[in-house]
């Protein structure tokens, strides 16, 4: 059964840990990023995080209800940073193409960690921070509720799905994601237009764009179309 979270102040230690710091919810989040990093998504326990903190591992059930509300907390951060100097200018387009970049980019500066919470919806501070800003800026540009819902959820779920997929790419191992960048130029290239006409025709173009992220153009599309909605 779930533990009782109390609240901060209730439950802050008192004494440093044998690593020398205070425990908070803050400090066990920056960690597991860090460990996320190092080791993947596998090497993030309750167990090693303990011992990376220097506390015994049970300390971590005063701050959150298990490893999976951790999880959660670990995707509000990320989105905390995107929302980090963002802030409105009046151009709707901009504002919106600023934000899903900084969403994309907040997730891609920490692929292990965005490949385990890209999915997840956490109802967390920062998440409800940037729903509200998404919408704001929609209601403000001249949406109404139906449509401004339409083009957030498009939005959100594009930048989020992105953020997972070019993540995956990221946390493969090196001799992995090399060796699939390099198929387009060591197999794409070479298909004879005989058999393939079309991608022999588009294989400079696939070998220079397919090992990029498609995200900033889909980006543009999406703010387009919605902008064409707005305009009808």
């Amino acid at each position: 059964m779930p533990k009782k979270v109390v609240a901060e102040a209730d439950r802050r230690r008192r004494r440093p840990t044998k690593a020398g710091a205070v425990l908070s919810e803050r400090l066990i989040v920056l960690t597991a990023l860090r460990m996320l990093r190092e080791h993947g998504g596998e090497g993030l326990t309750a167990r090693r995080l303990g011992l990376a903190l220097g506390a015994d591992p049970s300390a971590l059930y005063r701050y959150f209800r298990g490893m999976d509300d951790l999880t959660l907390a670990i995707g509000d951060e990320l989105i905390g940073r995107a929302l980090t100097g963002w802030s409105r200018t009046g151009d709707w387009q901009a504002d919106l193409r600023a934000l899903g970049l900084r969403v994309h980019a907040a997730y891609l500066d920490h692929p292990q960690a965005a490949v385990l919470t890209a999915s997840r919806v956490s109802g967390r501070a920062h998440e409800i921070a940037a729903d509200e800003a998404i919408l704001d800026v929609l209601h403000r540009a001249g949406f109404d509720v139906g449509a401004a819902v339409g083009v957030y959820h498009c939005f959100i779920d594009q930048a989020l799905a992105f953020a997972a997929l070019d993540a995956a790419t990221l946390a493969l191992p090196q001799a992995a994601r090399a060796a699939d960048e390099a198929v387009w130029q060591a197999t794409y290239a070479t298909l004879p237009p005989a058999t393939h006409p079309r991608i022999a025709r588009a294989a400079p173009r696939l070998v220079a764009e397919m090992n990029t992220s498609a995200y900033p153009a889909a980006l543009d599309m999406l703010i387009e179309s919605a902008a064409a909605r707005l305009d009808r």
